[in-house]
């Protein structure tokens, strides 16, 4: 079994290799892909008229089913607060504990500034995905509805006269989606839950294949529901994870009180003067937004799949409550994570260590609370849990729209696969193939959107006229 399992991690390592020399260029040090994000963010941040500051206030109490008409729940399969629970059950997960880790070892304390500065923008990106998401969704024959990227893709763009462009990115978005499925939302999440329980549990390190057979079948009984069940159990199980793994922050800075500002100045000192970072002022950057769009997905497209089954029939106020995602999941969640990992010195313990990002973050509150790393492993196999049957979901949207609704069993059968092999593998090559699964779908969703993008703002205007006349 060893020797199968570590030929399996060097093919995996080899494959993923060759996929990063093909995907990326550098210019300067700096990945296109990456500026391309921060780009993005910054243009629909100014063209929807600063919608992530305007927005807010808006947009927790649509969640909150304050804007709820019941005439509109003959069109859609999940309240709003579902949809919200379900896009942030993709994307609340490991990205914001292992990640943000990850991130202040490999970018420095500064990179939690620039993850917080993608956060701030990537609400906009969400707005303009998911408002496209229920504009241009499918209700199809049997009352199912379907939406996302590709849709957006290509019926958007062929309203605009560009239909080849439309159908070769949303065929490319489709395939692509497969792999960040796969990647971030499935092997990443595997490897670093299994990564946090030998932390606790060291004897059972021989056992990460039994660790993924378990992991598989638990995934596999609920994706068998669809996005009704998914959309039941995300809305119970993220806003519990989320008040634990919250609580047990709150606990360790409150105990290191005293410690919080200089914590903070060392983020914002750091954050311009990255001297002892490997690439400098560039690599941290490119770590704080690598790790932003790893954790809340923002200009990716993803949670645009799960908005689209909403039960309303306004895209704007939809997309309005998407900008809630980026706000919970890197604002709050990865700078109390940051903050937990300075506070107790971890980072100055640990840095140019081969710590595991997972382990690290365990270490961290175990500075304060000692038997808090066993509650941590149970949050973490639950964000981990809940991020694979969503992006399950997503993937097969993806599969589907590519391949056609009925394989989409043959999707869910690799899907399964690839959590066993996501627990045997090495990290390294996971976070690789993960990253470049999902910044890869940037590329087609963020120029779909930019010249969607007078539709959207046409749209928005239209909205607060009607809320506000």
């Amino acid at each position: 079994m060893n020797h199968f399992l570590d030929n399996l991690d060097r093919l995996f390592s080899s494959l993923v290799g060759f996929i990063e020399q093909v995907l990326f260029f550098e210019v300067a040090h700096f990945p296109l892909i990456i500026l391309w994000l921060l780009l993005g963010g910054v243009f629909f941040t100014l063209r929807m008229g600063f919608i992530s500051v305007v927005g807010w206030k808006h947009a927790i109490k649509t969640a909150l089913g304050l804007y709820h008409n019941p005439k509109d729940d003959t069109q859609g399969e999940v309240s709003s607060f579902q949809a919200l629970a379900t896009a942030l059950s993709a994307s609340i997960g490991l990205g914001n504990i292992a990640g943000v880790a990850i991130a202040i070892q490999m970018g420095g304390p500064g990179a939690v500034f620039w993850m917080t500065l993608a956060g701030f923008l990537g609400m906009s990106n969400k707005f303009v995905e998911c408002t496209l998401g229920l504009q241009y969704r499918k209700i199809n024959p049997d009352g199912t509805i379907v939406g996302g990227p590709m849709y957006y893709l290509s019926q958007g763009l062929k309203e605009l006269g560009v239909a080849r462009l439309g159908n070769v990115l949303a065929i490319f978005y489709g395939i692509i989606g497969l792999g960040a499925a796969i990647g971030g939302g499935n092997m990443f999440q595997a490897n670093q839950s299994f990564a946090a329980l030998i932390a606790v549990v060291p004897g059972l390190k021989d056992y990460d294949w039994l660790f993924g057979l378990i992991l598989a079948l638990l995934v596999g009984l609920v994706i068998i529901g669809g996005i009704s069940r998914i959309g039941i159990i995300t809305s119970k199980l993220v806003p519990v994870m989320v008040c634990l793994y919250l609580f047990g922050c709150l606990w360790v800075l409150a105990v290191n009180f005293q410690a919080i500002p200089a914590a903070l100045s060392l983020i914002f000192r750091s954050a311009f003067s990255p001297s002892s970072v490997e690439g400098g002022m560039i690599g941290m950057i490119v770590q704080g937004i690598r790790r932003s769009a790893f954790s809340n997905g923002a200009g990716l497209g993803s949670a645009a799949i799960a908005h689209a089954v909403a039960k309303t029939k306004e895209p704007v106020q939809e997309g309005i409550v998407a900008i809630l995602e980026p706000f919970i999941d890197t604002i709050i969640l990865c700078n109390v994570t940051g903050l937990v990992i300075l506070t107790t010195g971890m980072y100055g313990e640990s840095v140019g260590e081969n710590v595991n990002g997972s382990i690290l973050a365990a270490m961290a509150f175990a500075q304060v609370i000692d038997w808090f790393p066993f509650v941590l492993v149970g949050i973490i196999c639950l964000f981990a849990f809940s991020t694979m049957i969503t992006w399950c979901y997503y993937g097969e949207q993806c599969w589907a729209y590519v391949f056609g609704q009925r394989s989409s069993l043959v999707f869910k059968l690799l899907f399964l696969c690839f959590i066993f092999i996501g627990s045997v593998v090495s990290l390294g090559p996971v976070i690789d193939f993960s990253d470049m699964m999902l910044l890869t779908l940037a590329i087609p969703n963020l120029l779909g959107c930019i010249l969607l993008s007078g539709k959207v703002a046409t749209s928005l205007n239209e909205y607060w006229k009607k809320c506000f006349t």
